[in-house]
């Protein structure tokens, strides 16, 4: 875990309301490190559902795999929770037949705690790949927490699921559902090996709304393709990348309707609240990418398709060549144009246009005529870039978020396991 915040952290951290039928605890039990708060156990009351996305890697962690088994047995009706447990500091991923103990032994330990099925119990881990975990450090500390865990305090709850983020990641909004009002905070950790194929590496969003698992899986689907799925820090997909979502129903008793359908018009507008709890969730995962110095905004416009559009712009926010310019404050655009030209989508040459900030700096295949090396340069000084690509073939666009490359990354990830 860094020790240096981002300066591309928020300004601004909301104040986290309490969600009814959840209770918060974490504990330092030496998963990895001595003296570090890396365990996070979130205790949800009876009748709470879930759902849930993962990584798409085809080496995914055991976590990952008990976690899909858990929803795939709830079925249509979908799945039910008592408890999620979080442990930073080792992935339990390539730990083979070890692996899967420690997350049966994990989930026993929790359950005993705190008095439900194993089948109700979530797990998330996060931190180094290959390392067994030994999850009889988790014996004796979950059964403690549960007696202390209680609403709130979701900022220690965020900081125990980081590795090397600088800073815990958290969201809130509030919204009516029927005649109530429900909220939905979220929390997420990661900062490299951002490359989602479905959520970031951890991220857990919480509710009070009365929604089905069914409802609650089918807004995670949707959800993550524009926030979480349109983020990349390095280009590599976590064998961990999990989110979770839980709703307690507590809200019902405010009357709040229980909503058992996607496509239930009341829906609408929680739906909104609930897309930009996972969109700010991701942006500030992009603005602690490792050693990033700079906020990244890639905006392909007049592609052949949406899909073309996102397969361009992550082929310029992939490139090491596009973030080390960013970096260096270089308004390279012929690295953009090579970006472009490799991504093996739809794009003419003598029809692109690229601009920096707003200042256009190529056109129709061509550097711009009124283009001005100073004013761009200055430009370039700013903590957000945003890199705009016209294609000029159709009417499909979209966007996607990442950061520069320095030499603080090559660091970092140079010395993870020491």
């Amino acid at each position: 875990m860094s020790t240096a915040v981002s300066p591309l952290a928020p300004n601004d951290v909301p104040d986290m309301p309490e969600i009814a039928g959840v209770r918060l605890a974490t504990a330092a039990a030496g998963i990895r490190y001595k003296g570090r708060t890396d365990v996070l156990l979130a205790v949800m009351d009876k009748g709470t559902t879930v759902g849930g996305v993962f990584t798409k890697s085809k080496c995914p962690s055991a976590p990952v795999e008990w976690c899909r088994a858990k929803l795939k047995r709830g079925g249509s009706r979908g799945a039910f929770a008592r408890a999620l447990v979080v442990n930073s500091g080792n992935a339990n991923a390539f730990t083979g037949k070890t692996g899967r103990q420690s997350t049966a032994l994990t989930a026993q330990i929790a359950a005993k705690a705190v008095g439900c099925s194993v089948n109700d119990i979530f797990l998330a881990s996060t931190g180094v790949i290959g390392e067994p975990l030994d999850a009889t450090k988790f014996d004796g500390v979950l059964a403690e927490i549960n007696e202390t865990a209680a609403p709130g305090d979701w900022m220690s709850a965020a900081r125990a699921i980081m590795t090397t983020d600088t800073f815990p990641k958290v969201a809130t909004a509030t919204v009516k559902l029927g005649k109530a009002r429900v909220t939905i905070n979220g929390m997420a950790k990661g900062a490299g090996m951002i490359m989602p194929d479905m959520a970031t590496m951890l991220s857990f969003v919480f509710t009070d709304a009365p929604l089905s698992g069914a409802v609650l899986q089918s807004l995670l689907r949707s959800g993550v393709e524009d926030t979480f799925n349109a983020v990349t820090i390095d280009g590599d997909t976590s064998t961990s990348d999990t989110l979770l979502a839980f709703a307690t129903g507590a809200a019902a008793a405010n009357g709040a309707p229980k909503i058992t359908r996607a496509g239930d018009p009341r829906l609408k507008a929680f739906t909104k609240a609930f897309n930009d709890v996972l969109a700010n969730l991701s942006e500030q995962v992009a603005r602690d990418g490792e050693g990033a110095r700079k906020l990244v905004e890639v905006v392909v416009e007049g592609a052949a398709t949406k899909a073309s559009a996102r397969k361009i712009a992550m082929s310029i926010a992939n490139s090491p060549l596009v973030k080390t310019a960013i970096a260096g404050e270089d308004a390279n655009w012929g690295r953009v144009v090579m970006a472009v030209g490799k991504a093996g989508e739809p794009a003419n040459r003598d029809k692109l246009s690229i601009s920096f900030n707003g200042i256009r700096v190529a056109r129709s295949g061509a550097r711009d005529p009124s283009y001005d090396e100073a004013e761009v340069s200055e430009a370039m000084k700013a903590p957000k870039i945003q890199i705009k690509v016209a294609l000029g073939l159709g009417k499909g666009r979209d966007r996607v978020l990442t950061c520069d490359l320095t030499k603080e990354y090559v660091a970092i990830n140079g010395d993870y396991r020491s």
